[in-house]
């Protein structure tokens, strides 16, 4: 099983090559007539989702059957939820639903989110020699890529976990306490709005080991919460007040509301993986030395953008600003003590993921090197993908690692239907936007000046 969210429906891809030229990592090739995923180079961004014209590409998150098997369920909803639903006043009215499809207690991932808030707030008030800017850890795409292609920032990430762990640890303990039971019979499940976080949910980046038993997509929650929403507000029962966090954490679910929590810091926002990766290489090359703080966000608008979510991002960031203009500033202070402190730090640091690595031997990786650069200076630099790589540059690549051969570019056909044809023009070989030749003028145009 793959250890990634987002997974590929091979009876519905028809090898299109949409997918690969919206990948940021260019994670995704076409062969024999079908995509195929490199999984070392995923970092679960949904990109291709989105853009896949015949569904083929997914993201698998668990089933609500799941319920079934733990005596108390945990949900943990995301704030990006609370932006899905049209004219909501009030995110107890969520909350209660989630008690109405099968979970029998509820503990806002917002609540996580103001309580790592002030965390952060205390260790930059006390951090000494941590390298300048701090780059939020929250987004575990972000985290990815990081690990994957900057390596050189991984010092620069804030040692704290995310408010969906943080969450996950403190629901688990709060459950037990209240119920008895032991910890393994407890299912703390995440509402998450995006395939990172799901993948993020069963293989942690900072964790040693997982602390949720599963993860929902917003979208199937979403579906399941409309009827018993609609059957509260008609029956007008007095809704149990299971809200427990203010503005400062539900502003989590837009980019910025981590930044809010950080007065008097010179901070940047950043929303969109390619904005995203083009801020990392500017951190990198030590452009922005003013900034004190860097938050950085996948999706657009954050993580209202997620690929999991129902409502335009837009939209669901305008509802939430409502929401979070009836909620008091912060109803939760970081005070653990001692061990517990550690609850909110990284229980392992991130390395250096050599995804992009030619070879482990530097002197062969070099002449590797070469040889890509050496065969990508002989292809035309069309990235057309007709390749099955979504740019010269990965089809030489995947040519010299030996996952393509060179006749596989479609000017290579050209050549060689061209040398069975003998002299004259073999455009014709090739599809029409690549043919040299003009083609004839339609009857009745005119001619061109």
């Amino acid at each position: 099983m793959s250890k990634h969210a987002v997974v590929l429906e091979y009876k519905r891809c028809r090898g299109c090559t949409t997918c690969i030229k919206t990948c940021p990592t260019e994670a995704i090739r076409v062969r024999s007539g079908k995509a195929f995923i490199l999984d070392d180079r995923c970092i679960d961004c949904g990109k291709c989702i989105r853009v896949c014209p015949h569904k083929a590409i997914k993201s698998v998150g668990d089933s609500l059957a799941r319920l079934q098997e733990f005596d108390c369920c945990v949900a943990l909803p995301e704030p990006a939820l609370y932006g899905q639903f049209q004219n909501l006043d009030d995110i107890n009215l969520v909350l209660n639903a989630l008690l109405r499809i099968g979970f029998h207690r509820v503990y806002e991932v917002s609540r996580a989110a103001e309580l790592l808030s002030d965390y952060n707030r205390q260790e930059c008030l006390n951090a000494k020699d941590a390298a300048v800017p701090q780059i939020s850890s929250s987004c575990p795409t972000v985290l990815r890529l990081i690990r994957m292609r900057y390596p050189r920032l991984i010092d620069h990430l804030t040692n704290a976990v995310m408010p969906m762990e943080l969450a996950a640890i403190l629901a688990r303990r709060e459950a037990a306490q209240a119920t008895s039971l032991p910890p393994e019979r407890i299912g703390v499940f995440a509402i998450v709005p995006c395939s990172a976080k799901a993948t993020a949910a069963r293989s942690p980046e900072v964790l040693k080991e997982p602390v949720l038993d599963g993860a929902f997509a917003i979208r199937d929650i979403y579906l399941r919460l409309l009827s018993p929403m609609r059957e509260l507000c008609e029956e007008g029962v007095q809704l149990e007040p299971l809200i427990s966090s203010g503005l400062t954490g539900v502003g989590w679910g837009v980019c910025g509301g981590e930044t809010a929590a950080r007065p008097g810091q010179q901070c940047v926002v950043v929303d969109g993986v390619e904005n995203v990766i083009r801020m990392l290489g500017e951190i990198e090359d030590g452009r922005i030395p003013e900034a004190g703080f860097i938050e950085l966000n996948a999706c657009t608008q954050g993580c209202v953008g997620g690929c999991f979510t129902v409502e335009n991002p837009y939209a669901a960031r305008m509802r939430l600003g409502a929401l979070m203009n009836r909620l008091p500033v912060s109803r939760n202070c970081f005070l653990f003590q001692g061990p517990d402190r550690n609850l909110a730090k990284f229980q392992r640091k991130i390395t250096y993921t050599p995804a992009f690595l030619l070879d482990a031997d530097r002197g062969a990786a070099m002449e590797k090197q070469l040889q890509i650069q050496d065969l990508e200076n002989h292809l035309p630099g069309l990235h057309c993908g007709s390749c099955g790589a979504p740019s010269c540059h990965a089809f030489a690549e995947d040519v010299v690692m030996g996952r393509a051969s060179v006749e596989d570019c479609i000017f290579r056909v050209r050549a060689r239907m061209q040398h069975m044809a003998g002299p004259g023009e073999a455009d014709e070989y090739l599809p029409a936007p690549f043919r040299r030749q003009q083609p004839p003028a339609a009857k009745g145009s005119e001619p061109s000046a």
